[in-house]
């Protein structure tokens, strides 16, 4: 029995299935991993403030900014490396292996003695987020019903923002504890969460969908057998003839413009992302909104903006379902390139107009956040689609390397205003992108949405 064929029961489109307890399962370990991922990647700049403050590393700008954009470098060559190995693979060897990587690098990063021995482990870890990254939103998007498709891939933000946001709870215990070696207890905390991740993905199956574009039917109808019914009906998606795979497929003439987007678009939300809040109690300083770099003291606009960020995250599940990804996408970019343009101009003797403008550009920029998980899942087809999400997010990632390296030098050459400047520019590159290719993957099947060839316009 094929992966199209079933018995004499009335039949149900694998995209049309309520959601059950296979979707769950899955949709719980890739936000388990999203959720770890936040806490690890959110709770380094915290540490390096402790660290600062200790005294326990001889810490410049220069070791500032690679140790706050370590993860991300290693993010961005973990996702190019297993995005593009996982579409070979297949999902559900890559899904148990990132988090082998991750769980180990986390819990050495206790014993690191200098700036180089942290650097590295936190490169390793990256390596792991971003396998995870590129399979995890592939192997979701796969297998979830088309209704629910939207608001679940875009709640990955919803659940990285709690687990950033947690990291910043747990750095604030950490930083008033005084436990000695804080800051080593603050980075191995994740740990604690990723051997929970890594034990639940034992045994997760592999993607029906990817088997059947493999040619693997028995296995795919197997799968579907045990965890949806034999009354499911999975369609094989069309094959092209002499259509590229992996990165080569997504530079060839069919893909070329569907990555340029996803590449851009994403990288130009995540690298003022990365680059404020990593570095978001030095930033408050400087604006004279907080003294938490120095006396570790001063919480409340750094809890305040936090819970911005939650809010934001959670407003766009809702605004994921309720717009079409094109208008949220574009009307998100427009809010936060005046907002962050307006943060930058405003006198820094204006405490509580900063304070309202940097609340309006948290909200939204948690808000438009939650598309990165959703337009890289939804425009790639099943054989490029893991190395397109794993390509989208490794440019994303190098971009915030970038940003967040030279946030801190920026900031001390130039000062924090000209510094916020930039960030804007590039939020507006991203506005401009979008208008010119952002596509409407909305109501589409994932075989429908991967299919498209050019932007829908806006008449």
């Amino acid at each position: 029995m094929t992966a199209t064929q079933t018995t004499t029961q009335e039949t149900v489109d694998f995209d049309d299935l309520p959601l059950n307890k296979f979707h769950i399962r899955i949709t719980a370990l890739t936000f388990g991993a999203h959720f770890n991922d936040g806490f690890a990647v959110g709770i380094i700049g915290m540490a390096i403030v402790l660290i600062g403050q200790r005294g326990d590393m001889d810490l410049n700008a220069w070791w500032t900014g690679a140790l706050g954009a370590g993860a991300l470098f290693g993010l961005f060559a973990g996702a190019l490396l297993f995005g593009s190995v996982a579409d070979k693979l297949g999902r559900q060897k890559i899904f148990a292996i990132s988090f082998i990587v991750i769980t180990l690098a986390t819990f050495a990063q206790f014993w690191v003695q200098e700036p180089w021995q942290l650097l590295t482990l936190r490169i390793i870890l990256g390596l792991g987020i971003g396998g995870d990254y590129a399979v995890g939103h592939a192997m979701l998007a796969e297998v979830l019903p088309q209704k629910r498709r939207g608001e679940i891939l875009g709640s990955f933000s919803v659940i990285w923002t709690f687990g950033y946001v947690l990291a910043t709870l747990i750095g604030i215990f950490f930083m008033q504890s005084g436990i000695e070696d804080a800051w080593r207890w603050m980075l191995i905390a994740p740990g604690f969460i990723a051997v929970i991740v890594l034990v639940a993905r034992l045994g997760t199956p592999e993607s029906p969908r990817w088997l059947l574009r493999m040619g693997r039917e028995k296995e795919a109808r197997a799968i579907l057998d045990k965890h949806f019914g034999t009354h499911v009906v999975l369609e094989p998606e069309p094959v092209v003839k002499g259509e590229l795979t992996g990165i080569r497929g997504l530079f060839s003439k069919r893909y070329i413009r569907r990555t340029i987007f996803n590449c851009v678009f994403f990288a130009c939300i995540v690298m003022p992302y990365f680059a404020i809040y990593t570095f978001l109690p030095s930033i408050l300083s400087n604006m004279g909104l907080s003294d938490l770099a120095e006396s570790g003291s001063g919480y409340a606009v750094e809890i305040y903006l936090n819970v911005f960020l939650l809010a934001g995250a959670l407003a766009g599940i809702w605004a994921t379902a309720k717009f079409s990804r094109r208008g949220f996408l574009i009307s998100g970019f427009i809010i936060l390139t005046v907002s962050l343009t307006a943060l930058a101009l405003v006198p820094t003797t204006a405490t509580i107009i900063s304070v309202v403008i940097f609340a309006v550009f948290t909200f939204s920029l948690s808000a438009i956040s939650n598309l990165v998980g959703v337009f890289p899942a939804e425009s790639f087809p099943t054989p490029v689609r893991s190395s397109g999400i794993g390509f989208a997010t490794a440019i994303s990632r190098l971009g915030s390397v970038v940003s967040t390296f030279l946030l801190p030098v920026l900031m001390a050459s130039l000062g924090v205003a000209p510094t916020i400047l930039i960030l804007a520019g590039v939020l507006a590159i991203g506005l401009v992108v979008s208008v010119l290719w952002a596509p409407e993957t909305k109501h589409k099947t994932l075989t429908q949405s991967g299919l498209i060839t050019l932007p829908d316009r806006v008449h």
